[in-house]
């Protein structure tokens, strides 16, 4: 799972936080005297032949737009989730990964058309985002954002059957899978609503005695260290978990009073397009949430445009080693703060004292979760070469049971 940032306080490391439970990766948080921070992978459709365009989703101050085929529109309770009232003028195209070679041919893979935006887009999202910040950091309590925070978790699980829809036609991950994440991802808004009251948190702080002492060997004064938001951030996230890391890297900032420009992967814009409706309708002020939508070209000037640009102050990515190391060195002369969770290595090792029913069973959810598209996919096995040949056979038998079809069957 991304290592990406989960909760923003930046200097010396004075504790560790709790996060909801995850083995794969391990977080601190630090704070800094005086100085602020943020807490910061086919199938038939047949019964989807149909290819009518339905304008669809976007949400407020032309953030992002996108037009989708009744596939989609048809199969959604609320297809306002992602509508919109006026066609996007620049799209790129969503693809549904698990359609036919027929639906290829003819087009109907392509679920939906969503704006194309740029650098000049990215910039006018972040200077929103500067102009909303001073009344979302500085107007706000913990509890309203708290409040907000909660709401939007309830009104993304109200909707849950949509988004895992939507989510399973743009990313192709099976619909059980998308469920789950549903669940998961709204795990991350509701423990940042309950972090948003503690003393810990924006506004917050501890006062220690000054480490220097008078003459007479008392503490010369005290220390405090005061918690406030960073200010904006940009957000990059990848296409494999749509839901959970947006709500893992928005959810903190908006608890700790931070603006946020987010930038979803090209593949499955659509999640991101809904939630950032439900955050609307949830409360979250203009220009609090910005969302930008870019295809695989303009992908890399709009990352550019939130590492040169020095309203952004914090950049969480989550994505691969050589990008991440782009986006650090693109953020050096602005010194920005990053949370980057760069890729994965994961290796299954089964030693020869194993359970081998309780080893295939766990190498089965290991490597095929979400069709093997999972930064902790297991992409090595090492077997003890005592119980080798049994183990292959078993995990083939498993293997051999798995369906390939479509996310929606």
């Amino acid at each position: 799972m991304p290592r990406s940032g989960l909760c923003w306080l930046d200097g010396m490391d004075i504790k560790s936080l709790r996060e909801p439970s995850r083995s794969s990766s391990y977080h601190r948080t630090s704070v800094k005297l005086l100085t602020i921070m943020m807490l910061s992978t086919s199938a038939r459709h047949s019964r989807f032949a149909a290819t009518t365009t339905i304008m669809v989703a976007s949400f407020s101050n032309a953030a992002a737009f996108s037009t989708a085929t009744s596939r989609l529109t048809s199969i959604l309770n609320d297809p306002s989730l992602i509508t919109c009232d006026s066609p996007p003028s620049q799209t790129f195209d969503v693809i549904d990964p698990g359609a036919s070679a027929a639906q290829f041919k003819d087009g109907s893979a392509v679920i939906a058309h969503v704006r194309r935006m740029g650098r000049d887009d990215t910039k006018d999202a972040i200077n929103r985002a500067h102009i909303a910040l001073p009344d979302w950091r500085d107007k706000t309590t913990a509890a309203y954002r708290s409040g907000i925070l909660t709401k939007w978790s309830s009104l993304i699980k109200e909707s849950a059957e949509d988004i895992a829809k939507i989510m399973t036609l743009e990313s192709g991950k099976p619909l059980a899978e998308s469920r789950g994440e549903v669940g998961y991802g709204t795990s991350f808004l509701d423990y940042y609503a309950a972090e948003a009251i503690r003393p810990n948190n924006s506004g917050g702080g501890f006062i220690s005695p000054s480490p220097f002492a008078t003459p007479d060997g008392a503490p010369r004064g005290k220390m405090m260290a005061i918690n406030e938001a960073v200010g904006v951030c940009g957000l990059i996230t990848p296409w494999n978990f749509p839901i959970a890391m947006i709500t893992r890297k928005v959810g903190p900032a908006l608890a700790a009073g931070c603006a946020c420009v987010l930038k979803p992967s090209e593949l499955t814009p659509l999640t991101a397009i809904a939630l950032e409706t439900l955050a609307k309708r949830a409360g979250v002020p203009e220009g609090v949430f910005e969302l930008v939508t870019a295809d695989r070209e303009l992908t890399r000037e709009v990352g550019d445009e939130m590492c040169v640009n020095s309203i952004i102050k914090k950049i969480s990515f989550t994505g691969s080693t050589p990008v991440g190391k782009l986006l650090m060195k693109q953020s050096s002369d602005t010194v920005k703060r990053l949370s980057l969770e760069l890729g994965g290595n994961a290796s299954f090792i089964v030693f020869d004292d194993a359970d081998l029913d309780v080893a295939v069973n766990a190498a089965m959810s290991s490597k095929f979760r979400h069709a093997g598209q999972t930064c902790v996919c297991s992409d090595r096995f090492l077997v003890h070469k005592s119980i080798e040949e049994e183990f292959v056979a078993r995990l083939a038998e498993k293997v051999g049971q798995i369906k390939i079809g479509h996310g929606l069957e």
